[in-house]
């Protein structure tokens, strides 16, 4: 049966697909929630344990506040507090700190340490998972029970100021708001005055109960300018004054009140040392959190180290402290010392409305929850609680009542905590059957692709699936069923709890079948591999290929990559592995290009460049003609060519110099932006460049990028779209001035800043009409089959639409990255793939692995902290989901991206070229070698991830940006803050 390779490759993409859902559905745990919903939020509380007394307490406690003023500072690294940066710039926070009544606190943030997971985790005291990065690029309403709900539905009235997510998350919460953007990071000063200038009204109000205060300016100066920036200081200062007013304000309102006030300082998450965040750093996950109250007792002395809490631990404190329902779902622990100076119990009380809260969440989520410890000393702590209050209403205050107490509080407390460490381990369990099984499916892809490669190499258009015999059908048949019994018994011992058990029996049966399909075509092609070798040998494919020492580095390099995966510290290095191989690539470059041109004939089989060889236009045969016999055998006798030499003047100097040169830009890349794990904290360019100081030498060097990338594109496309790129170019120089990034030569400062939208839109006219005349160019191709000059246009004005769109994407001190890129394409094309003729797979690797490098180049990292959210709001005056997430995710991936275009438009010019490999089953041979090798390429490394993170599944922690789980899973990170 022949399968033609077309139809092959579609299904492979939907297997591989298939295969990659079901891996991220098991990677992605099930939310440790109560399935009881909100609906219920008026049932009475569990009554107080009284071992056959009749107890007087079975309402909830009353308020321990009056008011709560949240003051959440975006990005509140604890050092900012508890650190020298505190002492020097939060003075009357450094006071409340040591001597105040207060009480503080290091509070842990779990990754992702992006703002809208982290809200829901102050809120509802649960954990959210890194799926929630996802759906933070539109915050939806919150529907889990949560604090500010229980808050409204109790009659308390609650105001908000501050970023706009709470707006999204708790629409019509709040009796008033004032929600101010994140979209723009630039913006430090205007998006904290829209907080702060209702401070002195709404203080001096007593309409209120509830006050929530969200600063943006502390984060959106450290993604600028890192957490080392003067500015850092002046904004800290800033918020000490905030602060310092509002608990003044505080004070002096509790003389009319019969409760004490609240003021909670806290920070949704911390700031990499590169000022970013998102990750699971220490940067990034301790905040500050600072509860004052006069409430407290005043300290006596110095204290300089905070305990250590759980950020999910202040919706219970809330909770209580309001007189509200704890949220179903928290599994935070009440902060004890809060409650440490009320009546012994009061105390208990407090504690035991937490463990029934989290023994009840357990007993919905864990089937052999009796088994768990906590529960066991819960059961343990509320038989001692209830002999504590049978003791207490006969009115026994000897010492044996206070000595009993105590060993009820510790019980209590250590429920608590084995509770909670129970509920989070249970959220992140992974569905490692539905991981296998995606594991399975994609590694079965590989193998066929592995095992097409060399009959699609033979030169054929269609794949040869040979039938078998009558006793591998039976293996065939015997197959599907082991497996079904398989999926039985995984499903019977693990209770129903895998995706895939929960699934209907036709589709798992489906499922199942699949598989053994998938396996016996591989077992085919192997059986038909073997048999037909000696067939093969006699009649080797056709494509022209041999053994090099660049083709020995290529497959080693990226077998090496792949198998580096395996270490975690390699993964977090990764841009130190790709700089490696791209130096080593230049330098194997240039050993081949020296030995071709000093060595000649005395060395192997060499690829030599010719003085007539056309390195800008695409070279054909005469016009109107397709190449016929005498150019092919003419080509066909320059295969062993004389050597370099025969190069004269500058192009034998270009071709010489070329693989230095591009070391040489590799290497100021390198310096311009700092990435990875060690070295992120290093001072670069980048950071000298986007300092306020430097704003003159950014101006220069962007308004260089931006020519070197007009020359660079435009002598291939046509007049409307050389004029387009002209003034799109200019168009993103006058909107990085409008956004106060640049200056205009006869600018000294930017006085007057904008959003630029009319700029930005105004470029994004003209990167449509490039990309409109670029596809009107491949469909005109389409109809003049033979007319190659108006395809390859049309492919090069698409690509620099697409360069168009990077150049306003990017920051202004990336502009670099991206003219040197097209540099060293230039480079590439002109001195060194045409010239040596290379081979399509060999070309396609170099594109990938400088692709690879390029996103490094950018900032990028393995962590989604390095994400430029900003990107995705260029042009945009309000949140729309589907442009803002393509915008990130194209600006992320600007490297590959380019490169991968580049690649399409090298080959089809090639294609046009009279060489044997242009012709008939020659194209379909180098195309099919060029799939081949490009996608068993990323199916190695992402197979090799799959089984390693199965294996691994906690290495959440290092998010991978261009691997295979989080380009599928998480496109961006948006609005991050």
């Amino acid at each position: 049966m022949r399968l033609g390779s077309g139809t092959f490759a579609a299904c492979c993409v939907v297997i591989e697909v298939l295969g990659v859902a079901l891996f991220l559905r098991g990677f992605f745990p099930a939310p440790v929630c109560s399935f009881s919903g909100t609906e219920h939020q008026t049932e009475s509380p569990a009554p107080e344990p009284s071992a056959g007394a009749i107890s007087n307490w079975t309402k909830l406690p009353p308020p321990l506040f009056s008011k709560v003023v949240i003051m959440l500072i975006d990005a509140l690294r604890d050092d900012f507090v508890f650190g020298s940066k505190g002492v020097k710039f939060m003075p009357y926070t450094t006071y409340l700190v040591e001597k105040g009544s207060s009480h503080s606190f290091v509070a842990e943030a779990k990754p992702p340490t992006v703002t809208m997971p982290r809200i829901k985790a102050l809120m509802t005291g649960s954990l959210p998972g890194f799926i929630d990065v996802v759906r933070n690029l539109n915050s939806p309403t919150l529907l889990e029970d949560n604090v500010i709900t229980r808050a409204k539905a109790a009659g308390k009235r609650i105001i908000f100021y501050g970023d706009e997510t709470w707006v999204k998350l708790f629409p019509k919460h709040f009796v008033e708001y004032d929600g101010t953007t994140s979209f723009f990071v630039s913006d430090y000063t205007e998006v904290d005055d829209n907080v702060t200038r209702h401070l002195d009204k709404v203080l001096k109000r007593r309409d209120w109960d509830v006050l929530i205060l969200h600063y943006l300016g502390l984060d959106h100066i450290g993604h600028t300018s890192g957490p080392s920036s003067p500015l850092i200081g002046r904004k800290l200062s800033e918020m000490d004054s905030v602060l310092m007013k509002i608990h003044t304000s505080l004070l002096s309102e509790e003389r009319e009140t019969l409760l004490p006030n609240l003021l909670v300082l806290c920070g949704d998450h911390g700031m990499s040392e590169a000022g970013g965040h998102g990750a699971s750093s220490v940067e990034e996950v301790n905040t500050a959190m600072i509860l004052i109250s006069s409430a407290f007792e005043r300290k006596p002395g110095d204290v300089r180290r905070p305990k250590y809490i759980q950020q999910t631990d202040l919706a219970a404190t809330l909770s209580i402290g309001l007189g509200l329902p704890i949220p179903k779902s928290s599994i935070g622990n009440l902060i004890f010392p809060v409650v440490e100076g009320k009546p012994m119990r009061e105390q208990l009380r407090f504690l035991h409305l937490n463990t029934v809260q989290l023994s009840k969440l357990l007993q919905e989520n864990v089937p052999s929850y009796k088994k768990e410890p906590g529960f066991e000393q819960f059961k343990v702590s509320e038989r001692l609680h209830g002999n504590w209050v049978r003791l207490y209403l006969e009115e026994n205050s000897s010492e044996v009542l206070s000595n009993l107490g105590s060993k009820v509080r510790r019980q209590y407390l250590d429920a608590l905590r084995a509770l909670s460490l129970s509920l989070s381990r249970q959220a992140a369990q992974y569905d490692v059957y539905s991981m296998a099984v995606g594991t399975v499916l994609v590694l079965e892809v590989l193998a066929l692709l592995l095992l097409s490669g060399p009959r699609a190499l033979s030169g054929k258009a269609e794949l040869d699936v040979p039938l078998p015999s009558p006793a591998f059908s039976l293996l065939c048949y015997l197959l599907p069923l082991g497996l079904a019994a398989l999926h039985v018994t995984v499903c019977t011992s693990a209770g129903g709890t895998c995706y895939l058990c929960s699934l209907p029996w036709l589709t798992a049966g489906g499922v199942m079948v699949l598989i053994s399909t998938l396996l016996c075509a591989v077992l085919s092609a192997l059986t038909g591999m073997f048999a037909g070798g000696k067939r093969l040998s006699k009649n080797p494919p056709q494509c022209n290929s041999r053994s090099s020492e660049l083709d020995l580095l290529i497959l080693l390099g990226t077998v090496g990559h792949t198998l580096s995966l395996g270490a975690s510290s390699f993964i977090e290095e990764e841009p130190q592995t790709w700089y490696f191989l791209v130096n080593t690539l230049c330098l194997a470059l240039c050993h081949e290009i020296y030995r071709n041109c000093f060595l000649g004939d005395d060395c192997a089989p060499q690829r030599c460049p010719h003085a007539g060889e056309d390195f800008d236009g695409v070279a054909a045969a005469p016009q109107g003609k397709s190449p016929g016999p005498d150019v092919w055998e003419l080509d066909r006798a320059s295969r062993h060519p004389s050597p370099l030499g025969v190069l004269r003047g500058p192009e034998r100097w270009m071709v010489l110099a070329s693989p230095w040169l591009i070391l040489t830009c590799c290497r100021l890349l390198r310096s311009l932006n700092q990435t990875g794990v060690q070295w992120a904290h290093r001072p670069d360019l980048g950071h000298w460049l986007t300092s306020p100081d430097h704003k003159v030498e950014l101006s220069v060097l962007a308004a260089v990028s931006l020519i070197m990338i007009f020359v660079l594109v435009q002598k291939r496309c046509s007049l409307a779209s050389k004029v387009a790129m002209a003034f799109g170019l200019l168009g993103i120089y006058c909107y990085r001035v409008a956004i106060g990034n640049l200056l205009f030569p006869w600018q000294q400062n930017n006085k007057d800043i904008s959003k630029g939208i009319t700029e930005a839109r105004f470029v994004y006219v003209f990167v449509l009409g490039i990309l409109f005349t670029g596809t009107k160019g491949l469909l005109k191709s389409q109809i003049t089959a033979d007319d190659f000059t108006v395809k390859t246009v049309g492919l090069w004005e698409i690509y620099s639409g697409l360069v168009l769109l990077a150049a306003l994407l990017l920051r202004p001190h990336n502009l670099p990255v991206l003219a040197l890129s097209l540099v060293i394409q230039t480079i590439m094309t002109q001195f060194v793939w045409r010239p040596l003729r290379h081979n399509a797979a060999e070309v396609t690797v170099m594109h990938y692995w400088f692709g690879q490098a390029f996103f490094y180049f950018q900032g990028n990292s393995n962590s989604i902290a390095t994400v430029d959210i900003s990107a995705g709001f260029v042009g945009l005056d309000a949140y729309v989901e589907i442009p803002a997430m393509l915008l990130t995710t194209f600006a992320t991936y600007t490297g590959p991206v380019l490169w991968a275009s580049h690649l399409v438009n090298f080959l089809t010019s090639e294609a046009s070229r009279p060489a044997p490999e242009t012709q008939a089953s020659g194209t379909l041979c180098l195309c099919t070698k060029l799939t081949s090798t490009s996608v068993d390429g990323a199916k190695v490394a992402n197979c090799q991830l799959l089984r390693l993170r199965e294996l691994s599944p906690h290495w959440l922690s290092l998010w991978k940006g261009p691997q295979s789980v989080s380009s599928e899973c998480v496109k961006s990170k948006h609005k991050e803050e």
